[in-house]
This record gives C-alpha cells, structure tokens and sequence, in this order.
C-alpha cells in the first residue's frame, strides 16, 4: 500500500497512473480543502498529523510505504517518527522540515502574500494566483499553467488558503529527523525556487536511513514531459524494488515498431512534441503544418489514446516510449 498526502494536482496525473499500477494507493484531501469539510475554525500541523493517523486507522492499515510531498512530506515525517512500525520506506519529494517563517524569511514578504491569497485568491481573474503558479512550475505550458490557475480557486476558500499557508510556514520537525528509523528516499529539484534545494539536502543529512537524489529541474511540481520525471520514477521504483512497467519499450525512445491504439506515424510525431512540452503553434511550426491540422492531430490523439488532456497524452506517450 502506498499513503500519500498532498495537495491534489490534475497535472501530475502522471504520479499516481504510475504508483496505481503497483500497489494499492490511498489519497486524501487534508483539512480544508478538496473534497474535505471546509468549514474548519484553524488547520494546525497537529491537525494535520492527526488527519493522517485517522485515515491510517480507519482504513486499517497495519504497514505501508508513506509518500510525502511538498508540505505533506513534514507530515509523513512526523508520522514515521510517531510510528516507525507502521511505515515500511518513507519517500519524500519536495518536502522540507521548517517552514519559510522558521528558516529566517520575510516576515513582511509573507504577510504580503497572506494579503494577495486573501484578496486574490477566489477572483476569475487568475493574476493573483499565476504568481504561485509562476514558482510551483515555472516550465508549465500555458496550458498546464491555466490549469493550476483553476485547481487553486477551486481547491479551497480565501481563507482557508490563508490558514494552509500560515501552518506550513510555521512547520519545524527538525529535530524529529533523527527519529525516522525506516529506509528513506529524498527526491529534491535542484533548481526549484517554491522549497529551495537545501530544504531536501537537510533531509537526507539528518534522517539516518535516507538515500538523497538531486533532479535536475526548475519545477517544485515536476511534469511528466521533462528529463527529470524519468530519473524522479525510476529512482523510486528502484527504492520499491519495482519492475519497469511491461508497456513501456525497452528499446530507445521513440523508436517503437508498432504505435499502440492505431497511432498514424504523424500522430507519433506529434504526440512526441506534445510530451517535450511544446504547443500547438510550436509543433505546427517544427513540422511545417497548419496550425488547425495540429489541432486536428492532437484530437485524434487524444480519441485514440482515451485521454482527456495534453497532459495525460504526455504521460501516455512517455510510459511507451514516444517521447
């Protein structure tokens, strides 16, 4: 079984396809948001540590691999040190142990940024929300960026944004590092401005059993179209002792002998621009077709593949090889 906690992202649909096909996987919205009550007085970390036991308990779960992402990683970490028997291998991607306020940021740029979140947060016009999308993925497509935008409105109130972000900037579980006893795997994007890189360095120095990876990417939410999701999946199913999965060719990439689901040889070629993250006018441009027949393409991709997005074309083209 695998626990992850985070807030859910429909851009990395490519994380849990990949973590589903292995292992039963539990996810849950935290306190506050997504399909959780809203109508909550605080969200402390100890709400939040709890939260995670109860859907622990009440699943019955005896032992399991615990995900931890972003902020849910200082919960995940917290759990393991309250409960090392339960979890089997902690991963932790993008994960810190002191929130911005306890490792000596602005005091007056934070509450700057409550005011944006308060003021901004619900509005149609993304401006205000964009300025977060800008940091957690800085490489997005304008696509992929619009669709963050919406996640962020639709996620959770104003004021419950205001609340998440005050408790993850107070979060401080350093000195609960030492106690995480299980094999742990620290995944961090070298290059990422939302949890600066030092943040997951600290993790691998301080928790005895941790095995450190740097990823080479801007982006605190890494896209299935970019070098470091491979290194980022392999790294994990190594740590599981995972098998690659039986649909992805072990030739090299691109060079598939039979496009899966009736793919035209141009239709491979322009899902496998589609996957490096270009848009339709770039691709049009790279193949010197129109725009509109681009478009055409990618419907019939999309037709053909069962996806619903260019972000889960991306991830279908990357899983078998087309990239």
């Amino acid at each position: 079984t695998h626990l992850e906690f985070e807030w859910q992202s429909p851009v990395w649909s490519h994380w849990w396809e990949e973590l589903a096909r292995n292992h039963f996987l539990v996810r849950f919205d935290q306190r506050g948001s997504g399909l959780s009550d809203w109508e909550v007085d605080e969200i402390s970390f100890e709400d939040c540590v709890g939260d995670l036991e109860a859907v622990v308990n009440n699943l019955d779960l005896e032992e399991f691999v615990l995900l931890g992402i972003s902020q849910g990683g200082a919960a995940a970490i917290e759990f393991t040190a309250r409960h090392p028997e339960r979890v089997s291998k902690l991963i932790l991607y993008g994960a810190y142990a002191r929130g911005s306020m306890k490792r000596g940021g602005s005091r007056e740029e934070f509450e700057a940024q409550q005011v944006l979140v308060r003021h901004g947060w619900g509005r149609d016009d993304p401006a205000y929300r964009q300025i977060f999308t800008s940091r957690f993925m800085p490489d997005a497509t304008s696509e992929q960026a619009g669709w963050f935008n919406e996640l962020q409105k639709v996620s959770t109130s104003p004021e419950n944004a205001v609340k998440i972000q005050a408790m993850t900037a107070n979060i401080d579980v350093l000195d609960r590092l030492p106690l995480v006893t299980v094999p742990t795997l620290v995944l961090h994007a070298v290059h990422e401005r939302q949890v600066p890189f030092e943040q997951g360095r600290q993790l691998g120095a301080l928790i005895p059993d941790a095995r450190m990876v740097p990823l080479e990417s801007r982006n605190h939410l890494l896209l299935a179209s970019e070098p470091a999701w491979q290194t980022c999946l392999s790294e994990i199913r190594n740590f599981l002792g995972l098998e690659p999965p039986s649909d992805v060719p072990s030739g090299p990439a691109g060079q598939a002998d039979n496009p899966p689901d009736g793919l035209t040889p141009r239709e491979v070629e322009v899902i496998r621009l589609l996957a490096s993250g270009k848009s339709n006018r770039e691709i049009a441009q790279d193949l010197v077709i129109s725009f509109n027949t681009v478009t055409n393409h990618v419907k019939n991709i999309l037709g053909k593949t069962g996806c619903s997005n260019r972000t889960e074309a991306a991830a279908y083209a990357i899983h078998r090889g087309l990239n």
